[in-house]
C-alpha cells in the first residue's frame, strides 16, 4: 500500500467529492480516481459508492476512516521522530497560515512573541486553508494560524484538535468608488451585483457563505470572478469590477486612502476571529511552551 493513498481516503472522507479531494491533493481527478481504486483493491472492498451525482461512504469506508486517520497520523510521527533522532528538527517549529494571514497579521504577531518563537527556529507555510488543514492533520506543522467564525467550522476533527484565540478582525463588503466617492457596487437597492467571490479552498469563502446562506442578499450576487487569494479579490475590487468581502486588516490602508470604499452598513460586517489551532496530542517541549505562553 501507498502511504498518500490514506490521505486521498481522507480528502474525499471529508469533502465526499472527487473533483474537490483532488484539487485538495494537488492532483488530476484522473489520477486521484485510480489512486482510490488502487486502495480499494488493497482492502479488499468498496470504500465509497459512486453515483453520476454523488460520493457516499459504504459501511466498510466509514469503519476504515478512524484508523486511517490514526495510520496516517502515525506514519508522520515516525518520520518526525525519526528526523529528531538525526538532530534536524531539535527546536524547528512549523506553522502553517492562510494566504492573508501571512502578510497581514503574521509578521507583526510574530515580533509580538519573538521570545516565544525564537529567532532562525521558525518556518511559515503560507497556503489555503484547505491546505493549511491538511498539513495540521498530516502533522507537518505544529500550528495552524486562519481567521475562524463559529458557524464555519474547520473541515479536520475538532474532537483532535484545540485551538487559542490570539486576534479579531472583520469582514466588510468594499467597492471601488465613483465620481462623486460613493461605491460603484453598493449594497442598498435591488439590482443584481457583480460579485468577486472566493474560491472553494479559501477559509474566508466557506464563512461568507455561511454567513449569507439563504439571505435575500445572496440572491442579488452575480459572481463574475473567483480566487481564493483575498488580495487578488482586493485589485480586482480596486478596479471597480464589482464587490468583494475582505479583511479588514486587509483593506484598512485602502478605505483610507480612498481607492476602496464600503459597499454597506454596519449591519453587512461579519466578525471574524483569528484563531491558532494545534493537535491534542502532545507535542516538542519547544511547541509546549509556545502553547502555554499563547493559551
Amino acid at each position: 500500500m501507498d502511504a498518500i493513498w490514506l490521505d486521498d481516503y481522507l480528502a474525499l472522507a471529508v469533502t465526499l467529492n472527487f473533483s474537490r479531494a483532488a484539487e485538495r491533493r494537488n492532483v488530476t481527478q484522473p489520477a486521484f480516481s485510480r489512486r482510490i481504486r488502487a486502495l480499494e483493491r488493497w482492502v479488499g472492498t468498496d470504500l465509497f459508492v459512486r453515483t453520476t451525482h454523488s460520493v457516499a461512504m459504504t459501511a466498510a469506508g466509514a469503519k476504515f476512516r478512524d484508523q486511517a486517520e490514526m495510520l496516517a497520523r502515525t506514519i508522520q510521527q515516525v518520520r518526525r521522530d525519526t528526523l529528531a533522532v538525526a538532530e534536524r528538527q531539535t527546536h524547528a517549529l512549523t506553522v502553517a497560515a492562510t494566504h492573508v494571514l501571512s502578510f497581514t497579521f503574521f509578521p507583526a504577531w510574530i515580533r509580538r512573541n519573538d521570545d516565544l518563537f525564537g529567532r532562525g527556529h521558525l518556518k511559515l507555510i503560507s497556503d489555503t486553508m484547505a491546505a493549511c488543514e491538511d498539513i495540521l492533520a498530516r502533522g507537518d506543522a505544529q500550528f495552524l494560524l486562519c481567521h475562524h467564525h463559529p458557524d464555519a467550522p474547520v473541515h479536520f476533527d475538532a474532537s483532535r484538535f484545540r485551538s487559542a484565540l490570539v486576534g479579531d478582525d472583520t469582514l466588510i463588503a468594499v467597492s471601488a468608488p465613483d465620481s462623486d466617492g460613493l461605491p460603484v457596487w453598493a449594497i442598498g437597492g435591488k439590482a443584481p451585483i457583480d460579485y468577486l467571490e472566493y474560491g472553494e479552498t479559501s477559509g474566508l469563502g466557506r464563512i461568507i457563505s455561511s454567513a449569507m446562506r439563504d439571505t435575500a442578499l445572496s440572491r442579488r450576487f452575480r459572481p463574475v470572478f473567483t480566487s481564493h487569494l483575498a488580495a487578488t479579490l482586493l485589485t480586482m475590487a480596486r478596479s471597480g469590477a464589482g464587490l468583494a468581502w475582505l479583511p479588514m486588516t486587509l483593506a484598512a490602508d485602502d478605505l483610507r486612502d480612498g481607492r476602496l470604499v464600503r459597499a454597506g452598513g454596519a449591519s453587512c460586517e461579519i466578525p471574524l476571529q483569528i484563531r491558532l489551532f494545534r493537535p491534542l496530542a502532545r507535542q516538542s517541549d519547544a511547541a509546549e511552551g509556545v502553547w502555554s505562553a499563547i493559551a
